[in-house]
């Protein structure tokens, strides 16, 4: 009597005869029970011990453990159960040397292998080559394929005389391996008997994945939990989100680190023990990659063995947001601890190389002992997924900082510069905001407001960069001028305080800005100008007046500004104006301002200020990318009070 099993392989239909095992009948009882105490267990250590004892008990073997593979396929024994009079292999390391990748790859395309007896003499197939393909015979899922012969010494080198494995398979990847030995001689276990104990096995598997899943179900839901809690306290604190969420100890906490250390805008931020502003940059450099967002490594020294001096706070570390200029990276210290192998792994751990060493079967099994200086506990599945949780969410909320960001700074900027030309006694003003295309909170601004003294402040300026920030240094500059104006100092004066001001309180901000003071009733004028472009006084038949003595631009804590003192006649207009109304790509900006007064509209006879200033914003380059800003200023045809100033009201 026989065992037959028959398989397809391509077109071919192999059939396997073997004999019938010995042994007690396997029924449906027997395995029904099997996976009933399987499933009567709690954790994945439970299962694995239960499953090692009931493969044992179903085929009989000496010895059968449980070996499971770690991220870099050394395998270490996690579950046991042996002849009483065996040397315990539980808690061994194996290195990855040892089931190289094609042999992992074997194990995964079949359920089962057995090896009834080491000492076998193998048959050879004939024909080698199938003469209807003009190929191999491919039998990877053949019971009865021959072994490799290292592998048969490997087992002689063990002293086992027939061994049986079952993979175990977690959503498809060899997660481990039931592994048996026997030791007193042959071991042939039937088909029959086999087809129960890879059911068990495959049982084991699916039970192994709803253990895994769950554990991992738990900790999502524990960390989901603690990310709302991180976001919710950052939507209430009203601090930068990157100096926010750093001092949150739940952001330690949330994946098990003990230092953290968030980057953003060249700032790093540090909580818990990291290393120095500059080694937490290498490390984050280190572990950046194209394309990925989470990185993690427990082991930093082989990323860069310079890092490797760090361990003691630094042995491991994960980051987020590897993309971007904004990120975070958590630090794992080493976490000292004893491996023991069985035989000296050194030159074992990595079989898939390029071009690997020729295959040879080991032929030490003595007790390795390996103490781990330099690696940190391993980042879990479940922690990558909470860090890129954390990170879409405190996305979320840049997002809606932001929006509500722009929206205040818009409202202020409004208010900085008005869509009505201001009213000042005794001249005409007309001004024009026009913000880029791209960008429209720009940093130009204009402001004209009266004095105690009956006089009148116009002031035009530009603050380095654009967005929120521009706008709230915006808003300093225009008050803190103002103030300083109201003490009642010259236009010079002024600008000298408030480049003062800019150094001391704004440290890192640049601006200019160019200062008129204008009194009501009289053609006389004071300009103060730092470091901004010319302002122009223009008459008819394109007369032009250039007025650009002054100062350094504001924030840079050097030279000192002087007052100008002209006389505004009654057909000329003084024009105020922001660099973006010149700036030409490829064209030097002096050019440009000396082309300004030919392409502006002409002064003769002109009725409406507005119109004229439309004109002059639509010379400016249609393919600028700043923002503009142009007030222009006129003796009125009536005086303070409203009546006609002499013969010019009669002309008009």
């Amino acid at each position: 009597p026989v065992d037959l099993v028959a398989h397809r392989s391509g077109e071919r239909v192999v059939v396997e005869l073997e004999p019938v095992g010995t042994g007690p009948a396997v029924t449906y009882r027997t395995a029904r029970s099997a996976v009933a105490r399987l499933a009567a267990t709690h954790t994945v250590d439970e299962l694995c011990d239960q499953l090692a004892l009931e493969i044992r008990e179903l085929t009989g073997f000496d010895r059968t453990m449980i070996y499971r593979f770690d991220d870099e396929w050394n395998g270490e024994v996690v579950a046991e159960a042996r002849r009483g009079d065996l040397e315990p292999f539980l808690g061994l390391h194996y290195p990855a040397g040892d089931i190289p990748a094609q042999a992992r790859q074997l194990y995964a395309l079949s359920w089962s292998r057995l090896i009834a007896d080491v000492d076998y003499q193998p048959v050879h197939l004939d024909p080698v080559i199938d003469p209807a393909t003009e190929r191999p015979l491919d039998l990877s899922h053949s019971a009865l394929r021959s072994v490799s012969p290292i592998h048969l010494q490997y087992l002689r080198n063990m002293g086992v005389n027939a061994s049986m494995s079952i993979s175990l398979l977690v959503d498809g990847v060899l997660w481990g391996l039931v592994a048996c030995h026997h030791y007193s001689g042959p071991r042939h276990v039937g088909a029959e008997m086999r087809n129960a104990a890879e059911f068990v096995g495959q049982v084991g598997s699916q039970f192994v994945a709803d253990r895994v899943h769950s554990d991992q179900r738990v900790a999502e839901l524990v960390a989901e939990h603690e990310v709302a809690g991180i976001v919710a306290a950052l939507g209430a604190d009203s601090r930068p989100v990157h100096e926010a969420i750093v001092d949150d100890p739940g952001l330690r906490t949330l994946v098990d680190a003990q230092g953290v250390a968030v980057g953003g805008r060249g700032i790093v931020r540090t909580a818990g023990a990291v290393p120095s502003d500059a080694d937490v940059r290498r490390v984050a450099d280190a572990l950046r990659r194209p394309g990925r967002e989470i990185v993690a490594s427990d082991r930093l020294s082989t990323l860069d063995p310079d890092l490797g001096r760090l361990a003691d706070v630094a042995a491991g570390a994960m980051l987020v947001g590897a993309g971007t200029d904004d990120w975070v990276v958590w630090f794992r210290p080493a976490q000292e601890h004893v491996v023991d192998w069985a035989g000296d792994p050194r030159g074992k751990r990595e079989t898939d190389l390029v071009d690997p060493a020729p295959l040879t079967p080991r032929s030490s099994f003595d007790r390795w002992r390996e103490v781990v200086h330099d690696r940190s506990l391993p980042w879990l599945p479940w922690q990558r997924a909470a860090a890129e949780r954390l990170q879409d969410r405190v996305s979320r909320e840049l997002v809606r900082r932001t929006r509500e960001h722009t929206a205040v700074a818009e409202s202020l900027q409004r208010v900085l510069v008005p869509d009505e030309s201001p009213h000042v006694p005794g001249f005409e003003v007309a001004a024009r905001y026009r913000p880029s295309a791209d960008i429209q909170l720009g940093g130009d601004w204009f402001d004209v407001f009266g004095l105690p003294d009956g006089r009148v402040a116009i002031a035009v300026g530009d603050v380095s960069g654009h967005g929120v920030e521009a706008t709230a240094a915006m808003a300093q500059l225009r008050t803190a001028l103002r103030a300083y104006q109201f003490e009642g100092h010259a236009p010079g004066d002024v600008l000298d305080k408030l480049d003062l001001f800019v150094s001391e309180t704004i440290p890192g901000l640049t601006a200019t800005v160019v200062l008129a003071v204008v009194t009501p009733g009289s053609a006389h004028v004071e300009v103060a100008n730092a470091g901004h472009v010319p302002l122009l006084v223009l008459g008819p038949e394109q007369r032009c007046r250039e007025v650009s003595a002054g100062r350094p631009l504001l924030g840079v804590g050097v030279g000192t500004a002087h007052t100008e003192k002209l006389e505004l006649h009654d057909d000329e207009l003084l024009v105020m104006f922001t660099d973006g109304l010149v700036e030409r790509r490829g064209e030097p900006i002096d050019e440009s301002l000396g082309a300004l007064p030919a392409a502006a509209p002409d002064v003769t006879g002109l009725l409406d200020l507005g119109s004229w200033v439309d004109g002059l914003l639509s010379t400016a380059p249609p393919e600028t990318d700043d923002d503009m800003t142009v007030v222009a200023v006129r003796r009125s045809a009536v005086d303070v009070h409203g009546a006609p100033r002499g013969a010019m009201g009669a002309d008009r």
